[in-house]
């Protein structure tokens, strides 16, 4: 990804960070490695191309799909508690997209005509623009300087003030990580902020599992929808053949033991594809099965601790009235205590 940067007003700016890896060369890895594992996977970064954002955006406003409404609603109530505890002059957001409900923080921060730095990062350029531009004409006192980055990429030095950021990462998208990556990543959202700075991190809490395999597979079929969606962009941008999205079925299970939902697609019928652009072919049997997505479920406890091993101390940690998902504020200590940066 080349650095670049878009710029159509004072007050709001996108900026491309140096990647690794193109976002097709990363495509191109992530299947020819997915798809050679046992079960195979594809990695739920791919579900969100045009269709597939969309498709999310509706799953966000059915019934059984409680997590987004419940974060809101936290948010709602605590969102100044936040403003009030952190002070923070930046606020910089992990996976942004449109940043819907992190404007209940961006109220809370820019209270009284209060100054404050938005630095949305995510991978979509047009999403981040047409956000950026959005925001600054709507918050008078905000400057927005978004950030086109893949978390999988070193995270840069934040701008802002050590001591006054807030990093939000919403949504519950934390669970998408198993253990050693999710600690990974954690620590790297460490080593890029200072003393002082907090991290107010957004989860999904372990409940009935009819409840949570609900929320994963809708009566009106958005979420399977939204599953085959992934089998639609690898046939579309590596121009696969003998690969249709009407060729899997959409199961959503509770794993007991990892304590996480996953999302798979089940072969309806023998698949045999080809990626000409990849030299690679791939076979499926009729009732086998690919893993697109993990979403972990926690317990408070559980995140309070996994925290403060990483050099966090929680402040204050919040549910919705109904105990399904949890906001967790926590502040970066004032000593490392033996804390390591990630290399």
């Amino acid at each position: 990804m080349p650095n670049a940067t878009t710029t159509a007003g004072q007050r709001w700016s996108v900026r491309s960070l140096p990647s690794a890896l193109a976002q097709h060369e990363r495509l191109e890895r992530d299947v020819r490695d997915g798809l050679a594992q046992r079960p195979p996977t594809i990695p739920p970064r791919w579900f969100y191309d045009e269709k597939g954002a969309a498709l999310f955006d509706d799953i966000t406003r059915l019934p059984e799909y409680y997590p987004t409404r419940s974060e809101t609603e936290i948010l709602r109530a605590r969102g100044r508690r936040v403003a009030e505890v952190t002070e923070a002059s930046t606020l910089v957001e992990f996976g942004s997209g449109t940043s819907t409900k992190t404007r209940i923080l961006i109220d809370a921060l820019t209270a009284r005509d209060r100054p404050l730095t938005f630095v949305p990062l995510d991978v979509s350029v047009e999403v981040l623009t047409e956000a950026a531009r959005t925001l600054a004409g709507d918050y008078p006192t905000l400057t927005v300087e978004a950030l086109v980055a893949d978390f999988e990429d070193p995270l840069p030095r934040l701008p802002g003030a050590g001591g006054h950021r807030l990093v939000a990462f919403l949504g519950g998208t934390i669970g998408n990580f198993t253990p050693a990556p999710r600690r990974y990543f954690l620590s790297r959202v460490r080593a890029a902020l200072d003393p002082g700075d907090h991290l107010l991190l957004g989860a999904d809490l372990i409940k009935d599992t009819g409840r949570l395999e609900a929320a994963y597979d809708d009566d009106a079929g958005v979420t399977a929808a939204f599953n085959r969606n992934v089998i639609e962009v690898l046939s579309r941008e590596l121009h696969a053949e003998g690969l249709a999205p009407d060729d899997f079925d959409h199961v959503a299970r509770w794993n007991e033991h990892e304590h996480r939902i996953e999302m798979w697609l089940r072969a309806r019928v023998a698949v045999n594809a080809r990626f000409p652009t990849l030299g690679l072919s791939w076979s499926l049997a009729a009732g086998d099965e690919v893993l697109t997505e993990i979403s972990t479920k926690f317990t408070v406890p559980q995140l309070r601790h996994e925290l403060r091993s990483l050099d966090f101390e929680p402040v204050e940690s919040w549910t919705d009235p109904a105990g399904d998902f949890a906001l967790i504020l926590a502040r970066v200590r004032s000593s490392s205590h033996g804390f390591i940066r990630p290399k």
